[in-house]
């Protein structure tokens, strides 16, 4: 994958304890016109994270750098990405102790 700079994933996990953690996170990048994503990040996109029945858990948007971080239970969720002209669903299985760490390409 091709990139411009953005760092491939979630922020830094510096200073968390991710035994102890449920931990979702990544970035969501811009593909470019020939389908690989690029790296553009995608600052202030809209992250929402549903629970297994599809129920609001809670929402929050991407930094400057596109990236984005949710503690959650152990378990199965689905990420909704918004941004101008684009939405994303992604499956997403959780685990305590292993960071789930995704590029969501738009």
């Amino acid at each position: 994958m091709r990139t411009c700079g953005a760092t491939p994933g979630g922020p830094s996990l510096d200073g968390v304890d991710v035994t102890t953690q449920t931990i979702i996170q990544g970035v969501v990048l811009r593909d470019g016109d020939d389908g690989v994503p690029n790296g553009t990040p995608v600052g202030n996109a809209h992250v929402r994270l549903l629970d297994r029945d599809g129920e609001f858990t809670a929402e929050l948007p991407t930094n400057g750098q596109g990236q984005f971080r949710f503690f959650a239970a152990p378990g199965t969720w689905t990420l909704v990405v918004q941004a101008p002209g684009a939405r994303v669903e992604q499956a997403v299985d959780a685990t305590k102790g292993i960071p789930t760490d995704l590029v969501i390409s738009l």
